[in-house]
């Protein structure tokens, strides 16, 4: 039996993940977690060959506990279950990360259960469309200060605001998104954000 931790914040898709991993006849649930902070712990305590995490609303958290299995439960597997509008540079990270699997969320019903096989028989499952997707778009010019504030700014940040919640002056805030105007060829702040988003770097 390949025995599965599942983490899913919400309730009713970590019941229907559940009820569909055990109606497979080699895999068990061992454990569920409702969030990140509880998956390297649980999985500690119940040693899983695989975990499955969906990292909505916590990319970064999974992939760091992602990282942080790997090196205390080396014998343990990870599956990210990774949304279709999910940033490609994230998607280049995990993969660089040494993640041993990317599933997408819109997939076929049985792509889950076939990605834990493989992963748990040491290989590497990465869904072929999130894996186009990542390749075929262009590397992010912008380093993460510059994305930080630029996805900050997005969501209408002021500029003063904006410096006091990264602890900076206004004008290093300023300085960055002029920067990250000028590497992605942009009009101005806005334009570069929308250049960002539509390549999907924010």
């Amino acid at each position: 039996m390949i025995r599965v931790l599942l983490v899913e914040e919400t309730d009713l898709v970590r019941g229907a993940l559940a009820a569909l991993l055990t109606s497979e006849e080699d895999i068990e649930v061992v454990a569920e977690a409702p969030g990140n902070e509880q998956t390297v712990p649980r999985a500690l305590l119940y040693r899983p060959d695989v975990v499955v995490i969906d990292i909505d609303g916590n990319a970064d958290k999974a992939l760091c506990a992602s990282t942080e299995l790997a090196a205390r439960l080396p014998e343990c597997r990870t599956l990210l279950l990774v949304a279709g509008s999910t940033p490609p540079d994230y998607v280049r990270q995990a993969l660089a990360q040494r993640v041993a699997g990317l599933i997408g969320k819109n997939g076929p019903c049985d792509a889950l259960a076939a990605g834990i096989r493989k992963v748990a028989a040491g290989e590497r499952f990465v869904d072929p469309e999130l894996a186009v997707h990542a390749l075929s778009s262009a590397e992010s010019p912008l380093t993460p200060r510059e994305l930080e504030i630029l996805r900050l700014a997005g969501d209408g940040t002021p500029t003063r605001e904006i410096a006091e919640r990264l602890s900076l002056s206004v004008g290093t805030v300023r300085n960055h998104l002029n920067a990250a105007s000028r590497k992605t060829g942009a009009r101005n702040r806005i334009d570069a954000i929308r250049i960002a988003r539509e390549s999907g770097w924010l």
